[in-house]
């Protein structure tokens, strides 16, 4: 079983938790940030943490492994490869999720939904909805990293590698921004 300590030793070492003062999708600020796209630059790494979460389905039946694009993708590919299992990718056409460039998934499929990293599963309840739509069986959830702490809930099993809650605040109540301290908008 991948230990928390290694998770957390490839992420510092690969870059993915990074500090500072950074204005957040949602609105609001954060002295931390999660890239997780920074450890999937290192085949080695993203398969060490694939392998994790092959770990933690391993009593489960999995034909098929997929996730949302673009920070699914990569991962998918890594977990179906630790599987042994085929790996697909869906991707957004007019707003909403879909399976395209020909991928299809049969109604008798089991299937494990993986993504990068979880914050308010957004994403990730867009590909179940799809999925839900092909009357597979939904094995369950996983990701590289919950961000929520533990707050996204979903219809399915859901066992992330690590679980972190990172602190934000709306702008307004930012003791970063009480100090003067300027913002980055992290993956623009």
């Amino acid at each position: 079983m991948l230990e928390e300590k290694r998770i957390l030793e490839i992420m510092e070492k690969t870059g993915v938790l990074q500090e500072g003062h950074f204005l957040l999708s949602s609105g609001r600020h954060a002295e931390k940030y999660l890239q997780c796209a920074q450890v999937l630059q290192y085949p080695r790494c993203a398969n060490e943490l694939a392998e994790g979460i092959a770990e933690l389905w391993q009593d489960e039946e999995v034909d098929v492994v997929i996730g949302p694009a673009t920070g699914g993708i990569i991962v998918s590919y890594a977990v179906g490869q630790a599987l042994g299992v085929r790996s697909l990718f869906s991707e957004r056409k007019n707003d909403k999720m879909a399976l395209r460039r020909g991928f299809k998934i049969r109604s008798d499929e089991k299937v494990l939904v993986v993504e990068d990293v979880v914050t308010t599963g957004g994403s990730v309840k867009e590909v179940l909805k799809l999925l839900e739509d092909t009357e597979c069986k939904i094995v369950g959830i996983s990701s590289l990293v919950d961000r929520s702490g533990g707050k996204s809930e979903f219809e399915y099993s859901f066992k992330p590698l690590i679980s972190m809650e990172i602190q934000s605040y709306m702008p307004e109540k930012c003791p970063l921004c009480k100090e003067n301290k300027p913002f980055t908008k992290p993956g623009s």
